[in-house]
């Protein structure tokens, strides 16, 4: 994989774009922020080299309508879409118009890294994505009934309580179902579980 192509990051958050761009450089990463979709748009170049990570939810022009518009100029870049934890339906869209892959905020660094990797190697990318939804889907097939009731929950982001009400379980039940929910599916925490969901759902979509 060749480092000298460049990753656009669009972010209208100063702060999050500048920290973002610098774990980018970090990693060894040619990095060009932008503040907005528009000021993107407008010193947008036809280029098939790199690839653009940008926020999802901005003013002016969102990720999504940002990611059909480079789709429209035929601008094939991959395009990584970062969402906030409310944001699970636009991630799903996001991937199902076309987007290389999400990430959800606050992300682990090497998750985002190992994004934009795969995003700028074709074929580690095309490898990669097609082995975690594979994976992802052996790993759902293990679960029991109530414990595929519990992880369908847990990824749309509800909260125990709500989960011993909607399932009329005790606690102590659902706590348990959830701890083998995690350990099944491989999952180091909530975020990372809500990852493979979406990667399922939106090869659905």
């Amino acid at each position: 994989m060749t480092r000298k192509k460049v990753v656009c990051v669009i972010d209208d958050d100063g702060p999050a774009r500048d920290s973002l761009a610098f774990l980018l450089e970090a990693d060894g990463f040619l990095v060009e922020p932008y503040e907005s979709a528009v000021t993107f748009l407008d010193a947008w170049l036809d280029s098939k080299a790199g690839c653009v990570v940008t926020d999802v939810r901005m003013p002016g022009m969102d990720g999504l309508a940002l990611l059909r518009e480079l789709r429209l100029r035929g601008d094939t870049r991959p395009v990584i879409v970062v969402s906030g934890h409310a944001d699970i339906p636009l991630a799903i869209e996001a991937i199902g118009s076309g987007a290389f892959d999400f990430v959800e905020k606050p992300f682990e660094a090497e998750i985002l890294l190992g994004l934009v990797r795969a995003a700028l190697d074709p074929q580690l990318g095309n490898s990669s994505i097609e082995f975690a939804k594979n994976e992802v889907e052996e790993r759902i097939a293990t679960l029991t009934d109530r414990e595929r009731q519990v992880f369908d929950r847990l990824v749309l982001g509800h909260s125990n309580g709500s989960i011993v009400r909607d399932l009329g379980l005790a606690e102590r039940i659902v706590e348990v179902h959830r701890a083998n929910v995690m350990t099944k599916m491989d999952a180091p925490n909530l975020s990372r579980l809500v990852h493979m969901a979406l990667v399922v759902q939106a090869s659905e979509i």
